[in-house]
Formats: structure tokens, sequence, C-alpha cells
């Protein structure tokens, strides 16, 4: 069994615990699904958010989702003059038997302009 990331970003309409919340399970439950990954195979999850994103840590819905086993951490996001905004960024580590060409990495919404040859 290999160690594979995976990346998604999800822009959010606000900066409410609400929208940052549902954004982030909507990013998750994409991710999870697409990949077919089971929570047993879950080995770590990093959040990051833009400068103006405060109103809550992405790692809540996480845990909201049932993910209380695997560890979490939330981070700033580079705040670099022209950047994207209200963004909402992750890497999750898995064990798999995947190949690297079998991942799929998730960019929705607004981040789809962050690699457009990966976006939904």
């Amino acid at each position: 069994m290999l160690v594979r990331a995976i990346r998604g970003a999800i822009t959010v309409p606000e900066n409410t615990k609400e929208a940052i919340l549902e954004g982030t399970r909507d990013l998750l439950a994409e991710i999870i699904n697409n990949n077919e990954i089971k929570t047993s195979d879950l080995i770590s999850i990093i959040f990051t958010m833009t400068s103006d994103l405060n109103a809550v840590f992405p790692a809540v819905a996480a845990r909201e989702m049932g993910l209380n086993d695997v560890p979490l951490m939330c981070s700033n996001e580079i705040d670099v003059p022209g950047s994207l905004r209200s963004c909402v960024r992750v890497l999750i580590h898995i064990n798999t038997d995947k190949a690297g060409s079998e991942i799929k990495h998730i960019y929705l919404k607004g981040a789809a302009v962050l690699r457009p040859d990966l976006a939904k």
C-alpha cells in the first residue's frame, strides 16, 4: 500500500460559518466519493483558507462529517496580491493501492481557475 496525496479547493460566497462549512463539506464529499476513500484509508488532512476567510475552522466540517480519528490541521494561505479570494484548499493524505494517475484532484466553483485541467 502506498501513501498518496489528493489536492482540492473550493470558493465560498461569503465569510460566514455556514458558507465555509458547507463549501468544505461539499469539497470533502466530492474528493472522498470520486476517489472511493474509506475513512480507514485517511492519514491526515491539511486545510488552508485565504486571509479573507476567518469565521470558522474548516476542520469543523470534517469533524461534523464523522472524521473524528483523522489528524486535521488548519492554516492561512499565503496572501499573494491579486490571488484568488474566498478559497478553501485541502491536502488529503491517504493509504491506497491506486496509481498516482488514478487519483482525482477536485477543484470546485471559482477554484477551477487554479487547475482548469482538473476542474469539474
